[in-house]
């Protein structure tokens, strides 16, 4: 029998139980002070023991499941249940009568009572900075709301939670900001932790080398939320053609099957809500700074999250960017192509925590094309550069006539908002919609690397084609691709001794391409040559099959044409494949008979000078025998 004799440790659990059936979740903090318990007795015991009123109650294999970084509101489960599966952690003890060791219960009731001390109030316990917790919060406004009310003013109340209104005048003329107002009045129907990270995500900013309101999709990218929540408000309340004329507001709107003419935006007189409010706005304010340096605003500064299982912190890589990071310029384009979506389908339409799902997973509908591995693609058919700029100057003059004394618009002619608008316009399409998406080493939980490595003299004059061989299969979710990339490296730096991962960059199918040693530093992939050009690598066996057609385009087309515009490549480079330089199969028969097709291709190799360079002292090429991946962490 197991008996209490301080009733204050009773109360305090007595307590603790009823706030949690208030509020009926398990805050997952928890599992940070489990480690105070005493091995001889349990939280989980002693909260049934509360729960059943119990001093007197026999306890015997009771478990307790959290659901891995879940903060929903879900009642407690306790049962005889002999595993928890998908769980982060599982609290179980057995401490039948009379057998329970009086030192491991002083130990086990102090771990307790230090807990409840540390335990912080229900609610603030950080949900992970996932898209999945966005889905999470829209599935919970949509379930507390009615199904059709809550589709319309789901993202108009997030994009409230911090304030009466949003903060930039474009989307508060655009989207109405009367209605923001309203939504910011209403209850809120979340639980104190999803409201705690609503307003945590729903503003984006960029400050002290960190970025905020992002977070981590499926898929590996990241997103900004708020331009992501715009855009599905634009698409909600239909695309539609704005007048910019303020003393004679109108709108025209475009109905279900109908694509917004871009003949309708030759001049200034009319705006796409969609774009101004999600993109163009925010890409002609960056750029009104200095209109003249190419690149000036750094256009898509990348960064690594503290931890990809639970992410809480993004730092980017760029110790001075601009707004415009890649995390943004994502979210810009995920909502552009979620609202165009929306705009173009009628109700009922899907609610949006489904509408997510598929999009950040297998693709809306069923269409794989449709999600958001492939968001450069889909976003170049939609934001056509004449299309944009043409966005770009109309965002601009409608700024300047909502807030005549904004600093960068004062005294600026329509001719030179039109410069702007134009040169703002090119660097989007042709550094970013144009580079392929590479996911940071950081992403991908690459090792250090080891020794010093040698930089490379830039520009290049080659491109070398490789296939892994093994990993055979293709990958085709960030999961898999990840962990082939983590495989290699153990390979190449632990079995065959080299510094890193061989390859420059590895193609996987999953619309991504993985860094290895990237643009500056001298690889491992072509012996003989590694000093002359980048080693690119498809994922897979490619001795038969050929890689999908959005690997092979961002192979043919993409990385090439981005590396030349910044000066990593030289204007005259050649393709070759590996077997061209080396005794190899690499890249596959099937490959490198498609190869031989591509422009760049160089049919013909002098063999001497291929020799003389394999005389010099490079690294060694990877072999084909790299081992299967095992490794899906």
């Amino acid at each position: 029998m197991l008996h209490f004799r301080s009733s204050s440790l009773l109360m305090c659990l007595e307590k603790q139980r009823k706030m949690a059936q208030m509020f009926e979740f398990l805050p997952p903090t928890w599992e940070t002070w489990m480690k105070f318990l005493g091995p001889g007795f349990s939280l989980a015991q002693a909260w049934a023991l509360a729960a059943t009123g119990g001093v007197n109650q026999k306890m015997e294999d009771i478990s307790l499941c959290v659901p891995r970084g879940r903060g929903r509101r879900r009642p407690l489960d306790y049962s005889q249940a002999s595993t928890c599966q998908g769980s982060r952690l599982r609290l179980s003890g057995h401490c039948p009568r009379g057998s329970c060791d009086p030192t491991m219960m002083t130990w086990g009731v102090f771990g307790i009572l230090l807990g409840l001390l540390l335990w912080p109030e229900p609610g603030t316990a950080s949900l992970p900075l996932n898209m999945e917790s966005v889905i999470q919060v829209l599935t919970e406004l949509e379930q507390e709301a009615p199904a059709t009310e809550a589709r319309h003013t789901a993202p108009a109340w997030l994009l409230s939670v911090q304030d009466a209104g949003p903060r930039n005048p474009l989307r508060g003329f655009l989207l109405e900001a009367p209605e923001f107002k309203a939504a910011a009045q209403e209850p809120r129907p979340l639980s104190p932790e999803l409201l705690s990270f609503a307003e945590e995500v729903t503003r984006h900013d960029v400050r002290d080398g960190q970025e905020y309101g992002v977070v981590l999709a499926p898929d590996g990218s990241t997103v900004a939320v708020e331009p992501l929540l715009v855009g599905l408000e634009a698409g909600l309340r239909g695309r539609r053609a704005v007048n910019l004329t303020l003393d004679s507001y109108a709108a025209v709107s475009w109905g279900a099957g109908a694509r917004f003419p871009a003949d309708q935006a030759e001049s200034p007189n009319t705006v796409d809500s969609l774009l101004v409010a999600t993109l163009a706005g925010d890409l002609g304010l960056t750029f009104l700074q200095d209109p003249q340096i190419p690149s000036q605003p750094g256009l898509g500064t990348e960064g690594c999250w503290d931890e990809l299982s639970f992410p809480r912190n993004f730092t980017l890589l760029d110790p001075k960017p601009s707004a415009l990071t890649m995390a943004f310029l994502n979210g810009a384009l995920d909502g552009i192509l979620l609202g165009d979506y929306l705009s173009q389908n009628p109700e009922p339409r899907l609610p949006l925590s489904h509408l997510l799902g598929q999009y950040y997973g297998a693709g809306v509908a069923g269409d794989q094309g449709l999600r958001s591995n492939f968001r450069r693609q889909n976003g170049a058919t939609l934001a056509l550069a004449p299309t944009l700029a043409r966005q770009v100057l109309g965002a601009l003059v409608l700024l300047q006539a909502l807030d005549p004394a904004h600093p960068q618009l004062q005294n600026m002619s329509q001719e030179q908002l039109a410069q702007v608008a134009t040169h703002a316009t090119k660097e989007f399409t042709e550094a970013f919609l144009g580079c392929p998406a590479i996911h940071p080493r950081c992403r991908w939980g690459a090792a250090p690397y080891r020794g010093h490595p040698k930089p490379l003299k830039l520009p290049l004059g080659f491109l070398y084609v490789h296939h892994t061989y093994v990993p055979a299969p293709a990958c085709t979710d960030f999961a898999h691709c990840a962990a082939d990339m983590r495989s290699m490296q153990r390979f190449h730096q632990d079995t065959r001794g080299w510094d890193d991962i061989g390859y420059s960059f590895v193609v996987g199918s999953d619309g991504y391409l993985y860094e290895g040693r990237g643009w500056h530093w001298v690889g491992a992939h072509t012996l003989g040559h590694n000093s002359r050009g980048f080693g690119v690598a498809f994922v897979g066996n490619y001795t038969a099959a050929l890689p999908t057609q959005a690997a092979l385009r961002a192979l043919r087309d993409q990385l090439p044409a981005c590396a030349l515009r910044a000066g990593l490549l030289r204007a005259d480079y050649a393709l070759l494949g590996h077997r061209q330089l080396v005794p190899t199969d690499c890249p596959g028969d099937a490959l490198f008979g498609l190869l031989r097709t591509w422009p760049r291709f160089a049919a013909t190799v002098k063999r001497r000078t291929a020799r003389r360079s394999s005389r010099r002292r490079n690294r060694a090429h990877p072999s084909r025998s790299i081992p299967p991946t095992a490794d899906l962490q």
